[in-house]
């Protein structure tokens, strides 16, 4: 059984994060990319990873055919090596980069779920609440308005003492 890909590793992670099929989530993304933001950008994502990882495979086929077994390769075959090593490290490493931002999208995915649902919404209101950081106001009235600060400068002359 090969390796999974990081294109693999990506799909898994958004078919479990939205429950549904990848077929069926590339459909939502693209008929309605404003009901769920997040999605359209894991699926932008992936497209991106799908790309990186294409490039990914092709860079490590060159690399194994250029240093088989029992293969010599030729003095000017040394550069297309060093090149193709160096290419694929960049492709591998631009699809780590993907994956991670796709963690970071179900991530941010499952704690907007669960501060939509749990008492964590109810508490962080509370908090800023008792913070003093959110003054309920009368709708339609102004907020209220900072006080202006003291007039600084010189006061009243000072005179000395008499002579």
């Amino acid at each position: 059984m090969p390796d999974t890909t990081a294109l693999d590793q990506a799909t898994s992670m958004i078919e479990k994060a939205w429950a549904q099929p990848i077929e069926v989530l590339e459909v939502l993304a693209v008929r309605r990319p404003c009901d769920d933001p997040l999605l359209r950008s894991a699926m932008h994502i992936r497209t991106a990873l799908a790309i990186t990882d294409n490039a990914a495979a092709v860079h490590q086929e060159r690399l194994h055919a250029l240093t088989r077994p029992g293969y010599v390769p030729a003095h000017y075959e040394l550069d297309r090596i060093v090149s193709s090593a160096a290419d694929l490290r960049v492709a591998l490493a631009e699809s780590g980069a993907h994956v991670q931002t796709i963690r970071r999208l179900v991530e941010a995915r499952e704690a907007s779920s669960t501060a939509d649902r749990g008492p964590a919404a109810s508490l962080s209101l509370a908090a800023i609440a008792q913070s003093g950081l959110a003054a309920p106001h009368a709708p339609g009235g102004l907020p209220d308005q900072p006080v202006p600060a003291a007039a600084v400068g010189p006061s009243a002359p000072v005179s000395g003492p008499r002579r």
